[in-house]
């Protein structure tokens, strides 16, 4: 078996977390309770609890000079994923933290990059490398 990673995080609701990661990014339900759900992520799994204190965002992270938010996470994409997935953020009204933008142009690690929150305000990157072989290279 392919090892995959296992995430959890906190939300604000479970009503609202289905909305966002089944309905706008289209991730498979998993089990699920009245406090947290499951969600296939890109082949991964993501475990979203219940909780009444969320974490502040903090933009501390700086990649060529623009502030990231620490923590996040998200998933590496193929250039076509990636571009679905930017359509239905804008379909679906999602705005970008970080619009679509390219990094590293004509570098090493070359990728295409955007950041969202979802609806508990946890920031999500999504990228897409111009060649893959190179996501570790430096």
């Amino acid at each position: 078996m392919e090892s995959r990673f296992h995430f959890a995080f906190k939300v604000k609701d479970i009503a609202s977390t289905k909305a966002f990661y089944h309905d706008v990014i289209g991730c498979e339900l998993g089990r699920e309770t009245e406090h947290w759900v499951d969600f296939n992520f890109f082949g991964h799994q993501l475990s979203a609890h219940v909780s009444h204190e969320l974490n502040e965002l903090d933009y501390c992270g700086k990649v060529e000079n623009i502030k990231v938010p620490i923590p996040h996470f998200g998933c590496l994409l193929d250039d076509k994923s990636f571009q679905n997935l930017r359509e239905n953020f804008e379909k679906n009204n999602i705005l970008f933290v970080i619009k679509p933008i390219v990094r590293y142009e004509g570098k090493i690690g070359e990728q295409k990059t955007m950041f969202v929150l979802d609806y508990s305000n946890n920031p999500l990157e999504f990228k897409s490398y111009s060649n893959e072989s190179e996501i570790f290279e430096m």
